[in-house]
C-alpha cells in the first residue's frame, strides 16, 4: 500500500487536524494504531473518533467525542494475531510436511472438527423404532402422549387393545393467553444465519453485502450508509433511535402496536457496537429499492423490518388445549391456537395457522377411529452454514468478524464438501483432526479455543496481560508442537508409475484445489505439472488453436483457447460457442 500511505502523509501535512476513524473494532483500532505511527501523530492527543453509522450525523457525533487510541484493544488484538501466526505456520508447515494438509489454525480446526465429530456421530447412530398412537373425531386429529416419550411396539399393542370403538368423552378444556415476542434486531451471527436460511446467500454474501450497505449508496445525489456496523455481538440499540421508531410505529400502525425494547448484557459479548440496523427508520426500503441491486434490496429489506419488528408490540396468542380419554382411561390431547392480537406480525405479515375445534366440554364423541403410525428416531442433521455459526456463536468460538472467513477457509481448503447446503467433511479433513486430537488435544479443542476468547477480552479491558496470555499459550503449544514433529507419521505421496520429464524424479499424486492432479516429487527444486489431457471442443477461428474445457479460479467453467496468453478468446457458455460458429466467428 506504499502508493496510498504516501498520499496520506502528503495529505495528513497539509491538514490543520488529522482524525483516526478506522473501523470499531479490535482490528480497526489496531490499523489506527499503525497510521498514527506511519503519520507521526500524538499517542497523547484525542485524535480518534468512532462512529456506527456512516451519516452526517453519525459522524458528526465522532467528531464531537474524541478520544486517545486505546492501548487495551491494539494489545488484545495483537496479541491474537501473534497466536494465531504461531499456531497457523507451525501447524500448517508441520500438515504440510507430514501429511500433505494446507493449513491447521486457532479457530478453523476447531470448526472443521466440529464437522468431522458430527458426521461420525451420523455414521455411528442407530436408529430406533417407536410409534404414535392417535384418536380421530371427524376430521380432528388427538394424539396420546405419554411423559414425551416415544411409545415402543409393545406399548402401543397394550394401548390398542383398549382402544374399542366405544365412546371418547371431552375431560377438560385449558385456555390460555400468552404473548407472542418479537426476536431481538439482528447481530453478526443472527443476520449471517437469517441470510442463509431466508435468503439462500452464503455467509460471506451477505456480509459483503451488508459492508456496501454500511459504507454508502448513491442515493438522488447523495452518498448515504444505508445500515450501522455489521459485526457486532450486541442486541443493544440506541435510544434516540428507539424513539424515531415508536414514532413511526405510531403514525403507520397505531399506539397499540408500539413495543419496548430492553436488552440485557450477555456474559462473553464484547458489547462494543449497537445491533445491526437502519441509520434512518424513515428511509423505507421500497421507497429507494430502485437505487439498490436485487441482493442490497432484500438485505436492506430484512435488517429494516427485523429492527422496527423488535420495537413493536409483542401478539397475543389465546392456546385452547383438549384433554379426552375413552372409556379404558386412555388419555388423549390435541391443541388449537389463535392470534388475538398480531402485534409486529402486522410487519411481517407473518401469520400463523389458526384450527377451531368445534366441541365442548362433556361432549361424547362418536364414532372415533384409532390409528397407529411408526417412526424412526433420527441423528443430529449435519452443519450447515447457518447452524455451524449458531454453534461456534453459542460456544464462544471466534468472534462476529471471523465467522464468514472460517467457513471460506473450510471450503477454500476441500477440507468440507457442501452437498444439499450441507458440509460434508472430505478424507484430507479428517486426516486433519485425527491427527490434530491425537497430537493437539489441549489446544485444539472447543473449551481451549472458547477460554482464549475470554483471554483476549480480559486483555482489552485491560485486566491481563499480553505477555501472562502468551507465555501460558506458547509453553503449552510447544510442548506439544514438539511431541507431534518427532511421533507424528509422514505420509507419502502415491507415485504414478512414471518419471518426470525435466529431472527423472517420480511423479506422484497431489491434490490441489480442482482434485487431483500429476507432479513431480522433486517439488518445488522442479515445477512440472503433467498437463492434463482435455476434450478438444472446438477449433479457435481467431489463431486456429484448440478450444477446451477451463476453470476460473473459484471454480467458475468457462471456454477458451489453449493458446493463451498468445490468444485471449474465450466464451462462458457452450451456448455463445455454438452461436459463434453458426455465425462464422
Amino acid at each position: 500500500k506504499k502508493k496510498v500511505v504516501n498520499e496520506l502523509i502528503k495529505e495528513s501535512k497539509k491538514a490543520e487536524n488529522v482524525y483516526i476513524a478506522t473501523d470499531l473494532d479490535r482490528e480497526g483500532e489496531a490499523i489506527g494504531f499503525h497510521l498514527m505511527e506511519l503519520l507521526e501523530l500524538d499517542f497523547d492527543e484525542e485524535n480518534r473518533i468512532i462512529f456506527t453509522e456512516v451519516t452526517k450525523k453519525g459522524i458528526m457525533k465522532g467528531l464531537e467525542n474524541p478520544r486517545k487510541i486505546d492501548i487495551n484493544l491494539i494489545n488484545s488484538q495483537e496479541t491474537r494475531r501473534m497466536i494465531d501466526r504461531i499456531m497457523g505456520f507451525k501447524l500448517s508447515k508441520l500438515l504440510q510436511k507430514k501429511i500433505k494438509a494446507k493449513s491447521a489454525g486457532r479457530v478453523q480446526s476447531v470448526a472443521l472438527m466440529m464437522i468431522v465429530d458430527r458426521e461420525r456421530e451420523i455414521d455411528s447412530f442407530i436408529a430406533e423404532e417407536y410409534f404414535k398412537l392417535f384418536a380421530n373425531y371427524e376430521e380432528i386429529e388427538f394424539e396420546y402422549i405419554k411423559n414425551n416419550k416415544n411409545i415402543s411396539k409393545e406399548e402401543v399393542d397394550i394401548l390398542l387393545s383398549k382402544c374399542n370403538n366405544d365412546m371418547i368423552s371431552v375431560d377438560d378444556i385449558i385456555i390460555k393467553q400468552k404473548k407472542d415476542n418479537p426476536s431481538k434486531a439482528y447481530i453478526t451471527s443472527t443476520f449471517q444465519q437469517d441470510a442463509i436460511n431466508k435468503l439462500k446467500f452464503s455467509s460471506k454474501r451477505a456480509m459483503s453485502t451488508a459492508q456496501r450497505l454500511y459504507e454508502g449508496i448513491e442515493i438522488n445525489g447523495e452518498l448515504q450508509g444505508l445500515i450501522t456496523y455489521m459485526r457486532t455481538d450486541s442486541f443493544r440499540l440506541a435510544p434516540d433511535f428507539i424513539i424515531e421508531s415508536k414514532d413511526k410505529i405510531k403514525r403507520d400502525y397505531g399506539n397499540e402496536y408500539v413495543g419496548n425494547y430492553f436488552v440485557k448484557k450477555k456474559k462473553g459479548t464484547q458489547d462494543a457496537h449497537e445491533a445491526i440496523r437502519p441509520t434512518n427508520i424513515n428511509l423505507e426500503p421500497d421507497k429507494i429499492k430502485s437505487f439498490l441491486s436485487d441482493e442490497e434490496y432484500k438485505v436492506y429489506k430484512m435488517i429494516y423490518n427485523k429492527t422496527l419488528s423488535a420495537i413493536m408490540a409483542p401478539g397475543i396468542i389465546e392456546t385452547t388445549t383438549y384433554k379426552l380419554t375413552n372409556e379404558k382411561k386412555v388419555e388423549f390431547r390435541g391443541s388449537t391456537s389463535k392470534l388475538l392480537f398480531e402485534g409486529y406480525r402486522k410487519l411481517t405479515n407473518d401469520g400463523m395457522e389458526e384450527k377451531n375445534y368445534n366441541i365442548k366440554m362433556g361432549d361424547k364423541l362418536k364414532p372415533v377411529e384409532y390409528k397407529v403410525t411408526e417412526h424412526e428416531t433420527q441423528p443430529k442433521p449435519r452443519y450447515n452454514e447457518a447452524r455451524l455459526i449458531k454453534e461456534l456463536e453459542a460456544n464462544g468460538i471466534g468472534r462476529p468478524s471471523t465467522y464468514a472467513s472460517i467457513i471460506d477457509t473450510l471450503k477454500s481448503r476441500l477440507y468440507v464438501e457442501v452437498v444439499n447446503r450441507a458440509f460434508i467433511p472430505t478424507e484430507d479433513g479428517v486426516l486433519v483432526i485425527d491427527n490434530l486430537k491425537k497430537y493437539f488435544k489441549d489446544i485444539i479443542n472447543i473449551e481451549y479455543t472458547s477460554s482464549m476468547e475470554m483471554n483476549l477480552d480480559e486483555i482489552a479491558e485491560d485486566k491481563l496481560e499480553t505477555i501472562e496470555v502468551l507465555t501460558s499459550f506458547y509453553e503449552k503449544f510447544m510442548k506439544e508442537y514438539n511431541e507431534a514433529e518427532e511421533k507424528m507419521p509422514k505420509i507419502e505421496a502415491k507415485k504414478t508409475g512414471e518419471n518426470c520429464p525435466k529431472c527423472e524424479s517420480d511423479m506422484v499424486f497431489r491434490k490441489g484445489r480442482y482434485g487431483k492432479f500429476e507432479a513431480c516429487s522433486n517439488f518445488p527444486k522442479c515445477k512440472y505439472i503433467k498437463e492434463e489431457e482435455k476434450e478438444i471442443i472446438a477449433k479457435c477461428r481467431k489463431c486456429n488453436g484448440n478450444i477446451v474445457e477451463k476453470k476460473t479460479k473459484r471454480g467458475r467453467v468457462f471456454y477458451a483457447c489453449d493458446n493463451y496468453p498468445k490468444c485471449d478468446f474465450a466464451v462462458w457458455t457452450l451456448e455463445e460457442l455454438k452461436k459463434g460458429e453458426e455465425n462464422g466467428r
